[in-house]
């Protein structure tokens, strides 16, 4: 093992992790304002406001994420009203396509979370809440979100983790996150165990700290197995 190299490098390692934090971190806080309103209308009885949440949901859980972001960089270059349109500038930038579509691709894993955790609470909260004269609105805004943010919690730091994995892929479209920062050292070394050793511990880094802060989290909600029950 190399160290040397290993050390020399280590300030590009970090610009790409710090590109990945930031890619990480629009992804989960977009995806999660817009799974909110997927989630309560997964909800629904009705089909006709379920239904189109529904195939959202069952594209972007349904297809792999490569997928998702070769559509989004390659294929929506392709049309001459995007390129002509007032968003092209951003649809161009391999980063705000990898965030766009990180977004989109979680907040479909998010707004599941959401439904299962709505569905989880127990229907006696929700009668109590009704009987003291709460409106439907006042109810969820006040007693189900925060019953179901707490019992879904856990699931979303799961989604967070894996997002930070996930994240990796954006160096398919040239973006030098830490995965694509690493492959673009690799190059120039020909040393990848040692590259990649060090951008494996980065991730191994980031996310002890994502699991200790939902923990903390956690215990500061108090959240406990028994949440849904």
């Amino acid at each position: 093992m190399n160290w040397e190299v290993i050390i020399k490098w280590l300030p590009r390692l970090m610009q790409g992790a710090t590109l990945t934090l930031e890619l990480v971190a629009i992804a989960v806080l977009a995806g999660l304002i817009l799974a909110i309103p997927l989630g309560i209308a997964r909800t629904s009885k009705k089909w006709y406001i379920s239904g189109l949440p529904y195939a959202y949901i069952f594209f972007f859980r349904g297809t792999p994420l490569l997928v998702q972001l070769f559509l989004v960089y390659y294929g929506l270059a392709q049309f001459d009203t995007v390129r002509e349109s007032s968003l092209w500038p951003y649809l161009r930038s391999p980063f705000w396509c990898a965030a766009g579509t990180m977004t989109l691709h979680t907040a479909a894993y998010i707004a599941e979370i959401l439904r299962g955790a709505l569905q989880a609470i127990p229907k006696g909260e929700i009668e109590a809440a009704r009987a003291l004269g709460m409106s439907r609105s006042k109810a969820l805004v006040h007693i189900m979100l925060p019953r179901a943010a707490r019992i879904g919690l856990p699931a979303y730091s799961n989604e967070v983790i894996l997002m930070l994995k996930a994240s990796s892929l954006a160096s398919t479209v040239t973006l030098l996150e830490l995965t694509g920062m690493a492959r673009t050292i690799i190059a120039r070394t020909y040393l990848p165990v040692e590259i990649f050793f060090a951008a494996g511990m980065f991730y191994l880094a980031m996310s002890f700290v994502l699991v200790q802060a939902f923990k903390l989290l956690e215990r500061w909600l108090r959240v406990d197995a028994c949440q849904g029950r």
